[in-house]
């Protein structure tokens, strides 16, 4: 059988996580404590189980998502709750709060000004990642410009097409509902969000891709 094509754009972005990965990692040897607790919003324990061996120290990781994941792992704790209002939590009580491509999921600027307060409530310190809203192709859709697209049209496509890592939307409430979860954040808006944050561009051909976004005090 003739072997795959190799998947360049994949390898190319797989890239993109990786350095991002290991300027967290560089960050978190700046927090001189024994053992570090992160607290990762809207991750996923399978993610975690592969990373620890980076770490170097043990780490007492706490997975946040909307539903409890299998973890086989005494360092990795899975728990429910919402990145909105994480009151069983209480004040610093991480080391770091981590969060990868979560916020633009929150559908509204009120709601992802909620979720950034708690972030820099319950963690001394944080790393966030989120796509660009002014990068040319749209992260999630993987269609040219989908974000500046009228919302009739939106719906249209959505309907008509699998688009990036949705299958076609059996109604046009299903393809309504998706558009109105994703918020893309522009820069001036990620400074209101978490104006003590270090704002780092990723580039893409000159395009800004996406950014991380982090505080680091606490060493």
């Amino acid at each position: 059988m003739p072997q795959d094509k190799p998947n360049y754009a994949g390898s190319y972005f797989r890239g993109f996580r990786e350095k991002r990965f290991e300027l967290f990692l560089k960050l978190l040897d700046t927090v001189n404590v024994t053992e570090i607790s992160i607290l990762d919003v809207g991750g996923t324990v399978f993610f975690w189980k592969n990373a620890f061996s980076g770490f170097g120290r043990k780490t007492r990781m706490t997975v946040l998502n909307l539903m409890t994941q299998e973890s086989d792992d005494n360092n990795v704790v899975s728990v429910t709750g919402d990145a909105r209002d994480m009151r069983s939590f209480k004040d610093n009580q991480f080391d770091v709060v981590f969060s990868n491509s979560v916020i633009e999921h929150l559908g509204t600027y009120e709601d992802q000004k909620r979720m950034a307060q708690e972030i820099r409530r319950v963690g001394r310190n944080y790393f966030i990642q989120t796509p660009n809203y002014y990068f040319p192709v749209e992260a999630h859709f993987l269609f040219p410009f989908f974000q500046f697209l009228p919302v009739q049209f939106k719906i249209f496509l959505l309907i008509h097409f699998d688009l990036g890592y949705f299958k076609k939307m059996p109604s046009r409430n299903d393809a309504l509902k998706t558009i109105q979860e994703i918020r893309l954040l522009r820069t001036g808006e990620l400074k209101e969000l978490f104006p003590d944050g270090v704002i780092i561009k990723e580039k893409f051909f000159g395009f800004t891709k996406s950014f991380m976004v982090y505080r680091f005090e606490h060493g």
